[in-house]
């Protein structure tokens, strides 16, 4: 069952998550991100929360745009999941980027630590919008 109270404060974890995104804040994100977490790239591969913190510390990886479309929350008292809908622009390895993209992130939350990321995963997506209600496969 949902939690509103945890709703709103897991919204604004989110944002936070995004504002340090965009500003490359390594102190902020090793806040917010568990020490145990994993997570997909849109590459398929996974990666540890030191390899998060070390693409933005050492400038692999500079935002200048994190553009939110669309942000579900789902929240209960110790677990949460967000699904964010947006653009990014900046660079990965020195190499221009914008791109669409879903990001599925798992939160737990403790009174002590309040919201953290616990596995995440990424996705590119064309420029069509995507339609959560839309069942259809390709089978």
């Amino acid at each position: 069952m949902p939690n509103h109270d945890h709703t709103e404060s897991l919204r604004a974890a989110e944002r936070r998550l995004q504002a340090a995104q965009l500003t490359s804040d390594v102190d902020a994100l090793a806040e917010l991100i568990d020490d145990a977490a994993w997570f997909t790239g849109p590459d398929g591969n996974l990666y540890s929360k030191q390899d998060d913190l070390d693409a933005h510390g050492t400038g692999h990886q500079v935002l200048s745009r994190v553009e939110e479309e669309e942000l579900l929350v789902l929240a209960t008292a110790h677990t949460g999941v967000t699904w964010f809908l947006g653009t990014l622009e900046g660079a990965v390895g020195g190499n221009p980027l914008v791109a669409r993209m879903r990001y599925t992130r798992t939160w737990t939350h403790d009174d002590l630590s309040g919201w953290k990321i616990i596995a995440a995963h990424a996705m590119f997506l064309d420029n069509q919008p995507v339609d959560v209600n839309d069942n259809a496969t390709d089978g």
